[in-house]
C-alpha cells in the first residue's frame, strides 16, 4: 500500500506566482540592469574607474567603519537584548519602545542630530574634547553615525530567543555545580549564535551601503572620511554615470559575497544546534 500525504495548502501556486513576481520586479530587475551597465562600460575601462586610489581608499573606509560597527553593535546589542529580556525595571517599556527610533528617523535627521551633538560645541563633543578626542569630521564620526542607526538590528534579532529560554535548563545546570561562565558558554550561547551571526550580517549590510546619517558627521574628506556612496553621489553630480555604475556593481558584489557567507554560517550553526 503506497502512502501519499498532500503537502500543497490552498492557493500554493498562487502565493507562489505572486511572490516570485514581487520579488522579480523588487530586486531582480533592478539588480539585472545594474549588472547589464556594468557589462556595457567594458573591462578597461571598469577597471580603471574601480580601481582609482580616491575610491579604493573611500572601499576601505566603508568596509572598515562597517565591520567596527557591527562589532560594536553586536556586543552592545547582546547586553541590551539581555536586559530587556532577562530583567524588570521601571521604565523598561520605554526603553524598549526608544530601541526602534533609529528605525523611524530619517537618516539625515540623525546625521544632523549627531553632528550638532559631537561637533566641539556639541554637549558630547566638549566632553570629548576636553578628553583630547575629536569625533565630528573624523573616521570617529563615521562609526558612531553607524552604530547609531543600525542599533536594534542586533537587539530585535536576539531579544525574542533569550525570552523563550528554559529557565529551569540553566537552573539545573547551577545546582550540578556548573558556573556563570559555563552556563552561559554552554547552554546560552549554542541557542543566540546563529541569531548574533544574522544580527552582525545585517549591521555590516546596512552600514556598508549607509549615506545620510554619515556624510554630516564624517567631514567627507578624500582618502580619509569618504565613503563609497557618498562617491558615487558625487560622480552621478558630474554626470559620470559609468563611474557611478561601476562603483555601485563593486559595492553589489561584495554585499552580495558577504550575505552568501553570513547566510551559509549561520545555515551551518542551525544544523550543528539541531
Amino acid at each position: 500500500m503506497q502512502l501519499t500525504s498532500k503537502r500543497l495548502i490552498p492557493g500554493y501556486y498562487f502565493s507562489l506566482v505572486i511572490t516570485l513576481l514581487g520579488v522579480s520586479l523588487v530586486v531582480l530587475l533592478p539588480f539585472a540592469a545594474l549588472l547589464i551597465s556594468g557589462w556595457q562600460v567594458g573591462l578597461s575601462q571598469f577597471w580603471h574607474e574601480a580601481t582609482e586610489q580616491r575610491v579604493l581608499a573611500s572601499y576601505l573606509v566603508s568596509i572598515k567603519g562597517a565591520f567596527l560597527a557591527a562589532v560594536l553593535n553586536t556586543i552592545f546589542g547582546l547586553l541590551l537584548a539581555w536586559v530587556l529580556s532577562q530583567y524588570d525595571f521601571p521604565g523598561k517599556w520605554l526603553l524598549d519602545s526608544l530601541l526602534d527610533l533609529p528605525f523611524a528617523l530619517p537618516t539625515a535627521v540623525a546625521g544632523i542630530a549627531l553632528a550638532y551633538l559631537f561637533s566641539e560645541q556639541g554637549w558630547l563633543g566638549r566632553i570629548a574634547a576636553l578628553l583630547g578626542l575629536k569625533i565630528s569630521y573624523t573616521f570617529n564620526g563615521i562609526v558612531i553615525a553607524m552604530v547609531f542607526v543600525t542599533l536594534p538590528f542586533v537587539v530585535r534579532e536576539v531579544q525574542s530567543l533569550l525570552e523563550k529560554l528554559d529557565l529551569s535548563v540553566q537552573e539545573a545546570a547551577y545546582t550540578l555545580g556548573g558556573g556563570t561562565f559555563t552556563i552561559l558558554r554552554r547552554l546560552v550561547l549554542p541557542e543566540i549564535l546563529p541569531a548574533l551571526v544574522a544580527g552582525f550580517g545585517l549591521v555590516f549590510a546596512r552600514c556598508l551601503g549607509e549615506y545620510g546619517s554619515i556624510v554630516f558627521i564624517a567631514g567627507n574628506q578624500p582618502y580619509r572620511t569618504e565613503i563609497t556612496p557618498l562617491l558615487i553621489m558625487f560622480k552621478l553630480e558630474a554626470h559620470s554615470y559609468r563611474g557611478a555604475t561601476v562603483l555601485a556593481l563593486v559595492m553589489l558584489t561584495f554585499s552580495f559575497a558577504f550575505s552568501f557567507i553570513i547566510h551559509s554560517w549561520q545555515r551551518r550553526l542551525g544544523r550543528q544546534k539541531g
